[in-house]
């Protein structure tokens, strides 16, 4: 017999290998080192493998870790500031960011807590794009989470003051200084923790970067053999810019560039025509949905359905806690189904089993890890997590004739059900308890700073009193 580290018994495995969700109803998982040694039934593997550990998981679920492809973990102390409001970004994103900005420190308490909130809800993965990301970074080292990490470039000036429909102001110098910190942190950390942290190129947007800037950044992808992540048409201010600066629209201009291939990550596509995704998907570009914060910010479903009808690089992400509200892939896959299902006015779409796989092995190959997770399978590294399947939320589970487990992760499950979460082979959380980080200390430093950041927030706000926020708060409405 083989000896291993970590042997999962009688567990209901969702390995999603194939094209559904690889269910095994007693199944079990051989872990060695940081990678997958083995699935199967229970009884196949205590017949070849002694362990280190052996987990009895009678009635929990055992499936691959949560994928969040699009996250802004350094936005998460202003939570909540900037909802139920037309121009989000403006009237009340940009006075906290100007000051959060200033303050690498309080980004990184906000980002710390993020993680947190997101390892307890399942997700093993981050897609991680925001700034300074080499100081972020940290974090995903010392908690030890896989990140797939780009740095936010972009030209604008230091405090954007630009008004609603103004043609935004371009400082190329600061540019240069964004650009050069996402080039330091490929060198740096591509790779690092033994493959655990990888990074991308991340302009933040066309309608944000010179014709220049993208030419270089497109150059660079190449150089690195790396990923583009990049808000593409995100919002009808997008749209708006673009046409005063270049008299087309995002997609066609990106085509134009030659940058619509099978290394950007295209993020939103929230005012996308229908024939612009198509367009764009069967070019080879992934795409990542964040329907969570499309609906809450712009009161859009995005066009994941006319990509879907091209390709199948598609993959879910959370997007910031000032847009969703909460980083939990559950929240996202449940909004996803249900929001695509009221667009189509038609039940059968997005059905539970096809989500799942956008959270795991679908997100894993938009994002380019698809030949190392998203599935439990040998040889593929040990990201798992178990889900307690006794919770009020999930129970009863019914096998037949009709097995429930798939549509109750999607449409129940809260993330609090989530007891062990396993990544690169190394238990991270278990028994809700997050083993790296002391998450009662980050919650209280992440909270001084935010009250850090709002009292200087609080100044460029007296000077936005007829702004919509201000109104609310005069109405008693907050």
């Amino acid at each position: 017999m083989e000896h291993i580290d970590l042997l999962f018994i009688h567990a209901y495995l969702l390995t999603m290998q194939g094209e559904g969700v690889g269910f095994i109803e007693d199944g079990a998982v051989a872990v060695r080192g940081n990678l997958i040694a083995d699935t199967g039934t229970t009884k196949d593997l205590l017949e070849q493998y002694t362990a280190d550990r052996v987990i009895d998981a009678s009635g929990k679920v055992i499936m691959p870790g949560l994928i969040d492809a699009h996250i802004h973990t350094g936005d998460a102390l202003i939570r909540g500031v900037s909802q139920d409001i037309m121009n989000w970004m403006q009237h009340g994103m940009w006075p906290f960011t100007n000051v959060l900005r200033k303050d690498t420190d309080a980004v990184m308490k906000g980002s710390m807590v993020n993680i947190i909130e997101a390892l307890k809800a399942g997700t093993t993965t981050f897609c991680d794009f925001d700034s300074p990301m080499t100081e972020i970074v940290q974090n995903h080292i010392k908690a030890g989470t896989r990140a797939r990490v780009a740095e936010m470039v972009n030209e604008m000036p230091k405090e954007n003051k630009s008004k609603v429909g103004e043609l935004y102001t371009f400082d190329p110098e600061q540019g240069e200084k964004r650009l050069q910190r996402n080039i330091d942190l490929i060198r740096k950390y591509n790779g690092a923790e033994n493959g655990r942290i990888t990074c991308m190129l991340g302009p933040q947007g066309a309608d944000m970067c010179s014709q220049e800037m993208l030419l270089r950044i497109k150059a660079l992808a190449e150089e690195f053999d790396t990923s583009i992540h990049m808000h593409v048409a995100q919002g009808d201010r997008e749209i708006n810019q673009m046409v005063k600066r270049y008299g087309k629209r995002t997609i066609q201009y990106l085509d134009e560039l030659g940058m619509l291939n099978e290394r950007l990550i295209a993020v939103h596509l929230t005012e996308a025509t229908d024939e612009e995704t198509e367009y764009l998907a069967s070019k080879g570009a992934g795409m990542v949905l964040c329907s969570g914060s499309i609906g809450i910010i712009d009161g859009i479903v995005p066009p994941s359905a006319a990509f879907l009808r091209k390709s199948s690089r598609l993959a879910l992400g959370s997007d910031q806690a000032p847009g969703n509200n909460c980083s939990n892939m559950f929240n996202e896959m449940k909004f996803t189904a249900i929001l695509n299902k009221c667009k189509a006015k038609d039940p059968t779409v997005y059905p539970a089993w096809k989500v799942l796989r956008m959270a795991t092995i679908e997100s894993a190959k938009t994002i380019g890890l698809g030949h190392e997770i998203g599935s439990l399978e040998k040889g593929k590294k040990a990201d798992l997590i178990m889900i307690n399947m006794s919770d009020p939320a999930l129970c009863p589970v019914i096998l037949a004739p009709v097995r429930n487990i798939v549509p109750n992760l999607v449409y129940s499950a809260h993330g609090n059900e989530v007891e062990m979460s396993v990544i690169d082979g190394r238990i991270i959380m278990e028994d809700r308890k997050v083993l790296t980080v002391n998450e009662e200390k980050a919650v209280c430093e992440a909270q001084k700073a935010a009250e850090r950041i709002a009292a200087q927030a609080a100044v460029i706000f007296e000077d936005m009193k007829d702004t919509p926020l201000m109104k609310m708060m005069e109405r008693g409405e907050l």
